[in-house]
């Protein structure tokens, strides 16, 4: 990490200063997962075999990282994940928790994750439900038909990152105004801010501010 904000030394005058962080994602665990997750993952593959859907397509990643679970799904078969993981008696994953949208611009063709917690109130277990989609093509199924508390979830992340939820019954703005340009959330959008008047001295918006260096 570098930079941080008026950082000592770097001449920065910018309040900014270049933000920078290496994020290192997670690899893909190996068989066994421990604890409950194999269960898991074994009753999600016997599920989706059930429904007709072929699981080493569906299912494209585990990971298991700081003592949870995420199943990475295709996201052509998101519902079918979902609605396994909703249904089956062994998993009974009853409740979606809403849906958190992540922009990585460094990841060529997933650079938009759409990441659900879901919760089994019946065995007491937590894990995480992750789809992808790229910048070219933002679109992820709706899960508003099987979880339908994830209707305004949605629209917020649509609203934040430009994920596109089809399916969604009216995926519209939330928080933005309807004409808003963009989407605030995702890392290529422009730091932006207004000009502010101080003591008689006019200080720019943050991306518009010099820097020494």
């Amino acid at each position: 990490m570098s930079g941080l904000f008026g950082p000592p030394g770097t001449g920065d005058t910018s309040g900014f200063g270049g933000l920078r962080t290496t994020v290192a994602l997670p690899v893909a665990a190996e068989r066994p997962y421990g604890g409950w997750f194999d269960e898991v993952v074994d009753d999600l593959i016997a599920g989706l075999t059930a429904r007709g859907v072929d699981p080493t397509a569906a299912l494209e990643q585990v990971v298991v990282d700081r003592g949870e679970l995420t199943l990475v799904i295709a996201r052509r078969h998101l519902l079918a994940a979902a609605a396994t993981l909703r249904d089956e008696p062994t998993l009974r994953f009853e409740l979606c928790l809403g849906v958190n949208g992540v922009h990585y611009p460094q990841r060529t063709g997933r650079e938009l994750h759409a990441v659900y917690p879901l919760r089994s109130i019946t065995h007491n277990r937590l894990l995480r439900m992750e789809t992808t989609a790229p910048d070219d093509d933002p679109r992820v199924p709706s899960l508003v038909a099987v979880y339908p508390t994830n209707d305004w979830h949605e629209r917020e992340t649509y609203d934040f990152f430009g994920i596109v939820f089809a399916g969604h019954p009216s995926l519209t703005r939330i928080e933005m105004p309807d004409d808003w340009a963009g989407h605030p959330q995702r890392k290529d959008y422009p730091l932006g801010g207004i000009p502010v008047e101080y003591k008689g001295a006019t200080v720019p918006p943050p991306d518009e501010r010099r820097s020494y260096r």
